[in-house]
């Protein structure tokens, strides 16, 4: 039951705007999520498929795990980016928004390079995500 009501609350964040937006099978990326100086966790993006995988250092820490990641010791993997990182993507028809896309030519579909440009900060937790470049 939990998780019919996690799913229905997840369909309301989806925009219709995000519809569009895909996982590209030729992206390769890389990003470290944090708090402070402490390394909470890895997201890759491989072949499609993203992978999210807890730190020792957060394991060993006195932080609470992320809901959409209970299990410390597993490595998640999904042909889906997780709610609580695609949510830092903005809406892109928003006027500034839009003008970044084409200034800075970003392929407004790639989910990979939208992630790397504008999920750093959200306003819906204190971490930020760092790209790591290659």
């Amino acid at each position: 039951m939990i998780k019919g009501i996690y799913s229905q609350i997840k369909n309301l964040w989806k925009t219709e705007e995000h519809e569009d937006i895909i996982t590209p099978m030729d992206a390769k990326a890389e990003f470290v999520l944090h708090h402070k100086q402490l390394n909470i966790g890895k997201l890759f993006v491989k072949d499609g498929v993203w992978t999210f995988e807890y730190t020792d250092d957060f394991r060993n820490s006195l932080y609470q795990k992320l809901i959409d990641f209970p299990d410390v010791n597993k490595t998640y993997h999904s042909n889906h980016l997780w709610p609580f990182f695609s949510y830092r993507i903005p809406g892109l028809a928003q006027p500034q928004v839009q003008k970044i896309l084409k200034d800075e030519n970003i392929d407004k579909h790639n989910e990979v390079d939208l992630l790397v440009r504008f999920g750093k900060h959200t306003i819906a937790n204190p971490f930020q995500l760092s790209a790591i470049p290659h």
